[in-house]
């Protein structure tokens, strides 16, 4: 849960990310700094992403050049994929990465930055499928495959058979659902506020920014974590970090630290966002991405109406001076 509880970085950290959210990228090395989160991603009605599922997508219209891979997954009138999983990682105590085969080796998955899919399980005993989303961690580009990371959640339908499927064995997936429409350069920063699994959109939009050379736009992530072995993606996160030192930045924050825990302590406060993000006034240079479960929302930016709604800006980040416009909630 989230509570007002502020956290009071030094002012050394204060003038830290104000000349890193102010100086134009340049060479040199940077120093791994650490803050973030609570976490837990929440469950969304399926109703609206089977929905979403069968209008055309940019990705899924535009005509492919010559030697372009096929996408896997093209959206519009094309119903579920039966994937087979290929290989299961064990992440954290909870947690696992999933790897499923597209049908084809050389095919991309067709999905688009940033978009996810949805998920389908019917039961032997259940009457009704139960349908979940879920960003995959894969690079948009990667052939032949699409990974997951899957938090095993008490009672969750989906994460429970997804972390009891075996290599062989097949899940139904659908895609792309378009979420937000990725611009480069339309913003000059950034801000991603994630609590656990929320991390996978982040992640897509992060990797996809820096690994495109023309896109100079700079990300600060704020990942928020229950203890240091929920923390998901940090090698990845980390490289980033050390291959883009001006341009991209990670902070922690755990709700219970260990004793040498160097980075954030307790919740994501007021003091903290307004100590990381860049000054309100700066419009649409800065955008604030926040995804997480509902607590979250509500402490943060408010909750969404729907997943089509984003509904009206609340929590900390209206209090701070930030418009609806400059905050999606995935």
């Amino acid at each position: 849960m989230f509570s007002r509880q502020v956290f009071r970085p030094a002012a050394t950290l204060r003038q830290s990310v104000r000349r890193y959210a102010t100086e134009p990228p340049k060479g040199g090395s940077s120093t791994v700094r650490n803050l973030g989160l609570v976490a837990a991603a929440a469950a969304v009605g399926g109703a609206y992403y089977l929905n979403s599922a069968k209008s055309p997508t940019p990705a899924a219209t535009e005509s492919k050049p010559a030697g372009q891979p096929k996408p896997a997954f093209t959206g519009g009138d094309q119903g579920f994929l039966s994937l087979a999983l290929e290989k299961v990682e064990e992440i954290n105590h909870n947690t696992k990465k999933l790897r499923f085969k597209l049908p084809e080796e050389d095919m991309t998955s067709g999905l688009h930055v940033a978009s996810a899919v949805i998920t389908k399980y019917k039961g032997p005993e259940m009457e009704k499928p139960v349908i979940r989303p879920y960003t995959p961690i894969s690079d948009v580009d990667d052939k032949g495959y699409l990974d997951f990371i899957i938090k095993r959640y008490p009672n969750g339908a989906m994460s429970e058979h997804m972390h009891n499927l075996i290599p062989g064995q097949r899940l139904d997936i659908k895609g792309p659902i378009p979420k937000f429409p990725w611009t480069p350069n339309k913003h000059e920063t950034v801000v991603m506020i994630a609590g656990g699994t929320g991390i996978t959109p982040m992640w897509q939009v992060a990797n996809a920014i820096m690994k495109n050379p023309e896109d100079r736009t700079k990300v600060t992530l704020i990942s928020a974590n229950i203890t240091e072995d929920d923390i998901l993606l940090k090698d990845e996160l980390a490289e980033l970090e050390n291959t883009y030192p001006q341009r991209f930045r990670a902070f922690y924050v755990l709700d219970k630290p260990p004793e040498k825990w160097q980075g954030g302590k307790g919740f994501v406060s007021k003091e903290l966002l307004k100590t990381l993000l860049p000054e309100p006034k700066e419009g649409d240079k800065i955008k604030i991405f926040v995804c997480g479960p509902p607590p979250m929302y509500n402490a943060i930016s408010g909750g969404k109406k729907s997943p089509s709604d984003q509904g009206e800006l609340d929590g900390y980040l209206k209090e701070l001076g930030y418009s609806k416009d400059q905050v999606y909630k995935f």
